[in-house]
């Protein structure tokens, strides 16, 4: 009963509002940075792929990439894109398409503003919403607000679901009790967990290409050996997003619907938790980490939720009934043979388990912003291993429906925040382009350009 009277209140703030707020900000924000995340694609990548000031000790651009991109890589790749399929059918995948390519301007925007405002620690810089929230807003109660939403979400529903996908997977596969499979997994996330940021990001940094390189070259392969099956697949999706005869039916707007909540679950833009990564990072300019979260919505959704609808859809059992996880395990199967059931789910495990740390950092961050006493991040990480461990073996309706419901507030806060912050953003930008066209390979930050809020800068 109580799942239910969440999922009718998420339902409605999605349906009337969040999604309306979600695509207008996006739209906006594209608009502002002039496409930003479609003209500066060479330079994301130059970012990514150099050096900063991680040769002087602190965690690098790419370490931060990959700590938000472990978060935004999970089982809303896998489950998630097959669950939108399931419901919103086909054109779904289109939603989830324009939902990142919008979408990667807002995760600019706030990626760039946690850098601004991020905080000095012992071992690494921390920062997100909370914290620009209250230092550039001077609104302590939304930032409290939100801090809690995260807890909520990160730190308990969002990880029971990815503990739970894993062991579902894992034990059915090998035929073993749940409970072998959720032990390991609950000390395994404790042990990392305990080290920090710093150990967070090193995990991630090796763990995340090499999870995200096998599943594209597997879903290139189905890709490879169905050519003349592309049309058909390509027609599915555009005649599922745009098609009358699916209007008629209800499902245009199932589509958008799955398409958007499906899509920002993964890809998280706009949502106010890969911000939390990317004020990790050690870097000389808040753009350039701005510029290489946004690169990670197009990795999330552009390339891996892809991979999936791909495997799915030219699998030719997307409406054969089966929904989630077991969808895509089909999927797969069928395409590559037995080798695709294991593949899957050692699929499933990198994802998810990468998830599950990362999510802990967003709410480990959130939670020092709310206390500063030392003794409550113990005793979450304490109740984060009880967390994953119970969460594998109990019913994830609760669970599902908490994500989205915390999910859209926590959405909803964020953009508010982000529309009222977002003339600073484009100051650096203008500030971080100006530097460019001088030579400058190497963009520096200087507080001056933005005076009335220099002295808040604590960082710069």
């Amino acid at each position: 009963m109580v799942a239910d009277f969440i999922t009718t209140v998420g339902d409605y703030i999605w349906t009337y509002l969040l999604i309306g707020l979600l695509l207008g900000c996006a739209v906006f924000f594209t608009i502002r940075t002039r496409g930003i995340q479609f003209r500066m694609i060479p330079e994301m990548c130059r970012i990514m792929l150099g050096r900063d000031r991680k040769d002087k000790g602190g965690i690098g651009s790419f370490q931060a990439f990959a700590v938000a991109l472990a978060s935004r890589v999970g089982t809303g790749n896998l489950a998630g894109v097959a669950s939108a399929i399931f419901i919103g059918g086909p054109g779904a995948v289109f939603w989830m398409w324009i939902t990142a390519l919008f979408g990667a301007a807002t995760a600019f925007m706030e990626a760039t503003l946690a850098q601004l405002y991020k905080k000095r620690g012992r071992e690494a810089f921390y920062g997100g919403p909370a914290y620009y929230m209250t230092t550039g807003l001077g609104a302590r109660w939304m930032a409290v607000f939100f801090a809690v939403l995260v807890l909520l979400n990160f730190g308990m529903a969002n990880q029971t679901v990815q503990s739970n996908t894993i062991v579902a997977s894992l034990s059915s596969l090998f035929g073993v009790n749940p409970l072998w499979v959720a032990l390991p997994i609950a000390l395994l996330a404790f042990a990392i967990v305990s080290g920090g940021v710093v150990r967070i990001s090193r995990v991630t940094s090796i763990l995340v290409p090499f999870m995200a390189i096998g599943y594209i070259l597997v879903a290139l392969y189905v890709l490879l050996t169905n050519l003349g099956a592309i049309p058909q697949m390509l027609g599915l999706i555009f005649k599922g997003a745009f098609g009358f005869r699916q209007a008629a039916g209800g499902m245009f707007g199932a589509a958008i619907m799955q398409g958007v909540k499906r899509g920002l679950f993964s890809n998280e833009a706009g949502e106010g938790s890969a911000p939390n990564a990317a004020a990790i990072a050690d870097t000389t300019h808040p753009v350039k980490q701005g510029l290489i979260q946004a690169l990670g919505v197009f990795v999330d959704t552009i390339l891996i939720c892809t991979c999936t609808a791909i495997i799915i859809l030219l699998s030719g059992l997307w409406d054969s009934g089966a929904d989630g996880i077991l969808l895509t395990t089909l999927a797969i199967e069928s395409e590559v043979g037995v080798f695709g059931k294991y593949f899957l789910s050692a699929a499933v495990f990198l994802f998810a388990f990468t998830t599950i740390i990362s999510n802990y950092y967003y709410a480990e961050t959130n939670l020092r912003y709310l206390t500063r006493w030392k003794w409550p991040v113990w005793t979450f990480r304490v109740l984060t291993l009880a967390i994953v461990f119970l969460g594998a073996l109990i019913e994830l309706q609760t669970a599902w429906a908490m994500v989205d419901f915390t999910m859209a507030l926590m959405t909803l806060c964020n953009l508010i925040a982000l529309l009222l912050l977002s003339n600073q953003a484009f100051v650096l930008l203008k500030d971080y382009r100006r530097q460019k066209k001088e030579g400058r390979m190497e963009p520096e930050f200087d507080k001056s350009i933005l005076p009335d809020i220099a002295s808040k800068l604590e960082s710069w």
